[in-house]
């Protein structure tokens, strides 16, 4: 169950900031629900292995270098599912889509956790 929120949180966190910015393009809900589900299946697969492989800067930099993952993820996800229907411009736009992402996700995480 919390991986199928977690997929329909993104997904409107996708289509969200698309609505925000000229510099990220998501063609429709269902597109945003695909590029959510493959930016899930990369975390769960990829993610674990990029943080291991960059602990010591990430050690250096207090976590922050996570951000730089995420945001590598994010483009990894556009190239999968396809630049014209979901695009991201460039990867600081990857950056920053990455740090609201991460902190949107972070305030509906401890919100469930308070009423659940």
């Amino acid at each position: 169950m919390k991986f199928i929120s977690g997929v329909l949180i993104n997904a409107v966190l996708f289509i969200a900031i698309a609505g925000f910015t000229q510099s990220f393009h998501v063609a429709s809900i269902w597109v945003a629900l695909g590029a959510s589900f493959v930016l899930a299946v990369l975390n769960v697969l990829l993610k674990p292995i990029l943080l291991i492989l960059t602990l010591p800067i990430n050690f250096l930099t207090l976590g922050l270098f996570t951000f730089i993952i995420n945001a590598f993820l994010l483009q990894l996800t556009s190239k999968i599912i396809g630049g014209d229907v979901f695009a991201i411009a460039s990867f600081s736009v990857a950056i920053l889509i990455a740090i609201v992402m991460t902190l949107v996700n972070m305030i509906v995480g401890s919100a469930l956790k308070k009423q659940g």
